[in-house]
C-alpha cells in the first residue's frame, strides 16, 4: 500500500491545536469536575490553591466528610443539585464516614463505580494503601509535608486526570 502526504497551508501550531481538540474529545466541552472529599480545611485550602494554579479548566466542589461526600454523589438533601464529579479526591481518615467506607460505596455502587477515586492521605501506612487498592481505588498519594512538593503531588494529579486519561462521559 502506497502512502500519501499533503501539504497543509495552515500553521503547524494550528494544526497541532486542532489535533489536541480531536484528542481531547468532550474534554473540551466542559471542565473536568474535581471533587474533594476531605475534613481538613489547611489542606483543602492548599489542594484549592494548587488546582487553581494549573491551567486545566476545572470546577472544584469540597465536602468535608464521608457522609456528605455520599449525599454528594447521590444528589441527597442539601445536595439535590450536585453534578457529577470526574473524579475524586479522598481523605481517608475523617469523622462520621471515613474514606475507605466512602471508596467501598462508591465501588460498589453500579452508577458510581466508574468514577475515578485518588486517595490522597497523609498515611503511608501497608494496611491502608493494600485496603485502598483492594477497595479499588484508583491511585494511592500520601501528601507530602512540604508545601512546594505538595503542590507539585496535586499538579501532578490535575494534569493526568486534566489532560492525560480519558474519563468516562457524565450520566
Amino acid at each position: 500500500m502506497m502512502g500519501y502526504i499533503s501539504a497543509s497551508t495552515e500553521p503547524v501550531g494550528s494544526v497541532l491545536a486542532d489535533l489536541r481538540q480531536v484528542e481531547m474529545g468532550a474534554r473540551t466541552l466542559a471542565p473536568v469536575r474535581i471533587l474533594v472529599v476531605d475534613d481538613d480545611p489547611g489542606d483543602v485550602l492548599m489542594i484549592e490553591e494548587a488546582l487553581a494554579t494549573s491551567d486545566v479548566e476545572k470546577v472544584i466542589d469540597v465536602v468535608g466528610d464521608g457522609e456528605e461526600a455520599m449525599e454528594f454523589l447521590r444528589r441527597e438533601g442539601r445536595h439535590g443539585d450536585a453534578q457529577r464529579p470526574d473524579v475524586i479526591l479522598l481523605d481517608l481518615n475523617m469523622p462520621r464516614k471515613d474514606g475507605r467506607q466512602v471508596l467501598g460505596e462508591v465501588k460498589n455502587d453500579a452508577d458510581l463505580r466508574t468514577i475515578p477515586i485518588v486517595v490522597l492521605t497523609t498515611s503511608n501506612a501497608d494496611t491502608d494503601i493494600i485496603s485502598s487498592y483492594t477497595l479499588q481505588a484508583n491511585a494511592y498519594v500520601t501528601k507530602p509535608i512540604d508545601l512546594d512538593d505538595f503542590n507539585d503531588v496535586v499538579h501532578r494529579i490535575d494534569e493526568f486526570f486534566g489532560r492525560v486519561v480519558v474519563l468516562p462521559k457524565r450520566v
